[in-house]
């Protein structure tokens, strides 16, 4: 008898959540008793709304642009969902004979793939999840799709600054990156100099409370060895009393709109140090990165979508596929399975051998870790700063 599967992505984008896309359409296209290959078009929102589009009859012009196009090509979406809601969303696949459920995205989705598995499986609908999310905080996985490709454009970002910055010392400049919980991502910036670029000199993460009196200490050092630098913050920094270092702008649910950080600290630096200093603050354009997509994250995106298809063809449900890290040299992974109930809005945070004792720079535990989930070396760039002639 024919049925049906449904695709749905839900939160932010990535620069490879296209790429899963394109795994799950592949796959799925193996399975003849699968009569339509339905995506809500706008999360779980959209197919509340019954927005579905059939990828079957998508061109294969179009998915061959798939791997490479930003955003989202189905839409997502951050709705608040109560259990009036899952029941709907369960009833609708019933309606549209969809059998088969993947939901693609991080901690929130994995908490909605996780409900509507429970009001699913007494009506014989299986569902999976399928990891995704830049900040790399999912529970159990080694990693998530989207993270290796945040922290090559991270990584490359800060090897430029940090060029600019060298060129002409006279400022500290302040690069403030997403991640609320974790610090994953500030953390790649200390990829900018393995290639022997100039990088990022001073890294802060909110695995470790922010005290402001050894941020200013650190920055004059730098500026006494350096006359300038570049620093890296997470977005969701705290102080010593827990709180965030800037005040939200909103907070709705999980939903946290962050302050800016980057043009607090460089104003404290000004203040305090007298010293010149202005803050950045990349934003969306690390997740909607095309140019610096990681090509491993590229096919691990891929690879994950597929897994997940054939999960829940093989009568899998409840679980969210996972990455298993068997070797750094040579890099290799394996997937598996895991209990959604294990994921479910927990927010994995850099473990303490990845940050030095100060607080103020991964270690070289980390660099291994992230060095391969970049892809391709970063570019090295050419310096004759090194070649002024001895005085005669």
């Amino acid at each position: 008898m024919k049925s049906n599967i449904l695709f749905m992505h839900g939160g932010g984008p990535t620069a490879v959540i296209n790429c899963s896309l394109w795994g799950v359409i592949s796959e799925a296209g193996h399975y003849c008793e699968l009569e339509h290959l339905y995506a809500a078009i706008g999360g779980t929102g959209g197919f509340l709304r019954e927005q579905l589009a059939d990828l079957r009859d998508v061109s294969e012009d179009e998915l061959a642009r798939l791997c490479s196009s930003p955003g989202s090509a189905i839409g997502t979406s951050r709705d608040a969902l109560d259990g009036e809601d899952y029941e709907r969303l369960a009833a609708l696949a019933e309606k549209y004979s969809i059998k088969y459920i993947v939901m693609n995205g991080g901690n929130g989705t994995m908490d909605a793939c996780g409900k509507l598995y429970a009001v699913c499986r007494k009506r014989g609908i299986n569902v999976i999840g399928l990891p995704k999310t830049m900040d790399n905080d999912l529970m159990v996985t080694d990693h998530t799709p989207g993270y290796g490709s945040a922290a090559r454009y991270v990584a490359a970002s800060v090897a430029e600054v940090a060029a600019d910055v060298v060129s002409m010392p006279r400022h500290i400049v302040i690069i403030e990156v997403s991640g609320r919980d974790a610090g994953w991502l500030a953390a790649s910036a200390a990829l900018a100099s393995i290639n022997g670029n100039a990088g990022a000199d001073l890294i802060y993460v909110p695995e470790r409370p922010f005290s402001e009196d050894v941020f200013l200490e650190d920055v004059a050092r730098l500026i006494d060895a350096k006359r300038a630098g570049v620093v890296v913050v997470s977005e969701g920094l705290r102080g010593m009393d827990g709180e965030p270092l800037v005040k939200p702008v909103r907070v709705t649910g999980r939903s946290v709109s962050y302050g800016n950080i980057a043009g607090y600290l460089s104003k404290l630096v000004a203040d305090k140090l007298g010293y010149k200093a202005r803050g950045e603050k990349p934003g969306l354009l690390g997740r909607a990165s095309i140019a610096w997509q990681s090509g491993v994250d590229r096919e691990e995106a891929i690879l994950a979508g597929r897994e997940a298809v054939r999960a829940v063809m093989a009568g899998e449900s409840g679980k969210m596929v996972t990455f298993e890290r068997v070797s750094d040299r040579p890099y290799q992974i394996k997937t598996g399975l895991v209990d959604l109930r294990k994921v479910m809005l927990y927010a994995r945070t850099l473990p303490a051998e990845f940050i030095n004792e100060r607080g103020n720079y991964p270690t070289a535990e980390f660099v291994a870790y992230l060095k391969p989930l970049i892809g391709d070396p970063l570019p090295k760039f050419v310096t004759f700063r090194d070649k002024v002639l001895a005085r005669v």
